[in-house]
């Protein structure tokens, strides 16, 4: 008896790592049996080719790696972390939450194509990853609405306060814009749920503001 697959996605800098732990932590307080994985899992030896990749060993720009190939360095390291730490609970039921998931190449890779190519990329990878791969799909993917000059405030701002380096998507204004769009295009395609970051006037929503709408949304489900 397969569980539930809850899946956060969204930009650099959206916040979607904030929202995803205050989920699981509610999740867990509301008696759900949660397990969790972040991809990518830079720890581990299945996310080598990411780690080269985002470093620059491959180019210096994200388009210097064609999308498809770079979905395949993704794609392993999803397959190793399902395999390894969130199959049997899964399968046993249990709820699995997710920052990141198959949805990452399609909001990132699908970034480096026209627009009018990006659906058959994104049924492409559908097909590889849920169909080849065998990997679950979601039941619900809360993509993380943040418009771009604020998703870079975030950015800039967090590795001022963690002294880290931008990798090769974060410090390319033009692809996260770019990245924006696809996202747009493949929320529309698979049917995430939107959840939107800023308000009506422009500024940011309270991180609180955001959770509530969220977990209202799991609870419904």
């Amino acid at each position: 008896m397969a569980g539930r697959l809850i899946v956060f996605e969204g930009t650099d800098g959206s916040g979607k790592s904030t929202q995803f732990a205050l989920a699981c932590k509610a999740l867990a307080q509301a008696g759900q049996r949660v397990v969790t994985c972040t991809y990518p899992q830079y720890q581990e030896e299945s996310s080598a080719l990411v780690r080269l990749y985002l470093s620059g060993a491959f180019g210096t720009r994200p388009g210097d790696v064609n999308p498809y190939a770079a979905s395949s360095f993704y794609a392993v390291d999803r397959y190793a972390g399902y395999r390894r730490h969130w199959q049997e609970h899964y399968q046993q039921g249990g709820t699995v939450v997710l920052d990141r998931y198959t949805t990452s190449n399609a909001v990132h890779q699908a970034a480096k194509m026209p627009q009018t190519e990006r659906e058959e990329f994104f049924r492409w990878l559908e097909e590889f990853e849920y169909g080849r791969l065998g990997l679950p799909r979601p039941d619900v993917v809360f993509w993380m609405d943040m418009p771009i000059p604020l998703a870079v405030e975030n950015l800039r701002r967090r590795e001022a306060e963690t002294h880290t380096t931008a990798d090769i998507h974060e410090v390319d204004r033009d692809y996260l814009t770019a990245c924006y769009t696809s996202a747009q295009q493949a929320a529309r395609f698979y049917g995430w749920q939107r959840v939107a970051c800023a308000d009506q006037a422009g500024g940011l929503r309270s991180i609180e503001e955001i959770h509530r709408e969220i977990f209202a949304c799991l609870t419904r489900r």
